[in-house]
């Protein structure tokens, strides 16, 4: 990394730059990106703000976000990518200009089987995960979301404040109770008897999974949602996520 910049995208030249990254990383045709150039320029131009990541003169990240109702002080995050390590300070400018124009959370969206995404936006960055919405966006026909359903987990950051993920450690874990068996034969979910936790599993790498068995991938699709719309339905907030794939999901303190 020699020189990284962030900053706002104001010029038609680098919302195509953008709209082309976002299609490498989707894998779509530039033609068909995940959003379209035209609209980047009509979204920042509506007040919201298309992010762009340099190093020295080359493309390594994008984000683009937009507020929400006027009374929500919240913003939403559309689409986010970046190169492995620069993820922090890609949503760190992100919220910057969004406390900056008086926002104090943003929500987004992501994929509950992408596991590394999860631990960076709970561990990393300190959201929470307050929602599951089932097979969100309909049929997608981009090379990493192709031949699945397209449920999402709702991510919900408070931007002017801290929070530390679950403490809860391992090894309880392991000493709860299984409660649903994974499409692999081990174990999917556990539930700690105080009924304060759920614990629950996803696969190693689902995009590859999508590639060499979608059946499967699609059977972990199915199971996950078992377990988290449950959760989600008694109360409990995705809170944490492990180093080797295991969702903390915790009991809202104003949950009876």
């Amino acid at each position: 990394m020699t020189s990284l910049s962030i900053r706002t995208v104001h010029e038609t030249a680098g919302f195509a730059a953008v709209a082309d990254y976002f299609s490498d990383v989707w894998k779509t045709p530039r033609s068909a990106p995940p959003l379209l150039p035209e609209t980047l320029n009509s979204l920042a131009h509506a007040g919201g703000a298309v992010h762009a990541a340099y190093d020295g003169d080359r493309l390594v990240g994008g984000c683009v976000a937009v507020f929400g109702p006027p009374a929500a002080r919240e913003t939403y995050s559309l689409l986010a990518a970046a190169e492995r390590g620069l993820g922090p300070r890609l949503k760190e400018a992100q919220r910057a200009w969004a406390v900056g124009l008086g926002a104090r959370t943003m929500r987004w969206t992501f994929d509950p089987l992408v596991g590394r995404n999860a631990r960076f936006n709970f561990a990393k960055l300190g959201a929470e995960g307050t929602g599951y919405l089932v097979d969100f966006y309909g049929p997608m026909a981009d090379g990493v979301n192709d031949g699945d359903e397209t449920d999402r987990l709702e991510a919900t950051w408070d931007l002017t404040g801290t929070r530390r993920p679950s403490d809860v450690t391992a090894a309880e874990r392991e000493a709860a109770p299984v409660t649903h068996r994974a499409p692999d034969g081990g174990p999917l979910a556990r539930r700690d008897p105080g009924d304060r936790y759920v614990w629950c599993r996803v696969p190693e790498d689902v995009v590859a999974l999508r590639v060499t068995d979608p059946e499967l991938a699609l059977g972990w699709r199915r199971a996950v949602r078992e377990v988290l719309t449950k959760a989600f339905a008694e109360g409990f907030t995705a809170t944490d996520m492990s180093r080797d794939g295991w969702y903390t999901l915790t009991r809202r303190e104003d949950t009876p």
